[in-house]
């Protein structure tokens, strides 16, 4: 296991970054298949074309989206900007693997659209329950180099309005919040399940203090969320069956299937493969599992053949070192 000395030395930002690509990478040609079909030909390496008919290290909207956020970052923290690099992104193919957007989602197209008319980024996401598809939490992890060092009730401000510029509805706040709470930990050299365990107490703690309304909505989080030592009847994700964890594109399903991926492997090829391997909404189970994998065990535990596939790798390493300088 990765010491926390040897982790500090790294490029957290290129981890995470690369990671995510990775993971979103390996999913991309088999998106939309079923977990039965992937038992019996299950993905092991980087292949290409599938379902997008892309070739091999192609990524999606998910680590495009991700992008324009880091490069956002990379200057002055402003909602506006990044509304602009995601249309430039849906007109013009800006941070594109291969020069054309071939794969968004119904709730991300919406809201870039109310954005091209002139909606505020903070008020262009649909804020309904049906609403609560995985389009913000696949692009939120380089928002987690930004508000590393800010307090709580600010870290959960920002989170809100980034998630908010394409999923309103606080399901798609709390699982952001949730996801880079536990990333923070990962990022200050916690062991995996000393972070989970972090990560419960300062979110419990966070919203106890809220109003009671929430309380609906954190059961449904209740499995990353509960103690197993506090409350017997809880099981905790990571002691989950695979039949009990599900791979569609709701935002919970992603939350609770990279949680398990991650928390159930030991390296990061493990993690992304058992992820991927879920079925259904791959490449987003690859991308929001490749980050934290990335981020915990660093690039060094990709595979170099994996990383060499990747498109447009020395751009995205190029970002990953503006980001890094800035906020480490």
């Amino acid at each position: 296991m990765w010491n926390y000395e040897i982790r500090v030395r790294m490029n957290k930002v290129q981890n995470a970054l690369l990671g995510l690509a990775v993971g979103d990478a390996l999913g991309v040609p088999v998106e939309f298949l079923s977990r039965e079909y992937l038992k019996v030909n299950p993905l092991k390496e980087m292949i290409g074309y599938g379902t997008h008919n892309q070739p091999s290290g192609t990524w999606s909207d998910d680590s495009s989206l991700a992008f324009c956020l880091a490069e956002m970052l990379c200057g002055k923290y402003d909602m506006k900007v990044l509304a602009t690099h995601f249309v430039n992104w849906y007109e013009h193919n800006h941070w594109t693997p291969h020069g054309e957007v071939f794969d968004i989602g119904i709730t991300n197209a919406n809201a870039i659209r109310q954005l091209e008319n002139g909606k505020s980024p903070v008020l262009a996401g649909m804020n309904d329950e049906s609403s609560n598809g995985n389009g913000s939490l696949m692009r939120i992890l380089p928002l987690l180099f930004y508000i590393k060092n800010k307090p709580i009730s600010e870290r959960f401000e920002l989170i809100n309005e980034v998630s908010c510029i394409t999923h309103g509805h606080i399901r798609s706040v709390i699982s952001c919040f949730i996801y880079l709470e536990f990333a923070l930990n990962l990022l200050k050299g916690l062991e995996k399940f000393e972070a989970l365990n972090q990560m419960q107490i300062t979110i419990n703690q966070f919203f106890t203090e809220f109003d009671f309304r929430l309380k609906n909505e954190l059961q449904l989080f209740h499995r990353l969320l509960e103690s197993p030592d506090k409350n017997a009847d809880t099981k905790p994700i990571f002691k989950c069956d695979e039949s009990e964890i599900q791979s569609s594109g709701y935002v919970l399903h992603t939350l609770e299937a990279s949680f398990w991926s991650f928390l159930t492997t030991n390296t990061y090829s493990e993690a992304v493969l058992k992820a991927v391997n879920l079925g259904s909404d791959t490449d987003t189970t690859g991308a929001v599992t490749g980050g934290l994998a990335g981020l915990y065990y660093g690039i060094e535990n990709i595979p170099e053949k994996w990383l060499n596939q990747i498109a447009r790798k020395d751009d995205i390493v190029q970002l990953s070192n503006r980001l890094h300088s800035k906020y480490f």
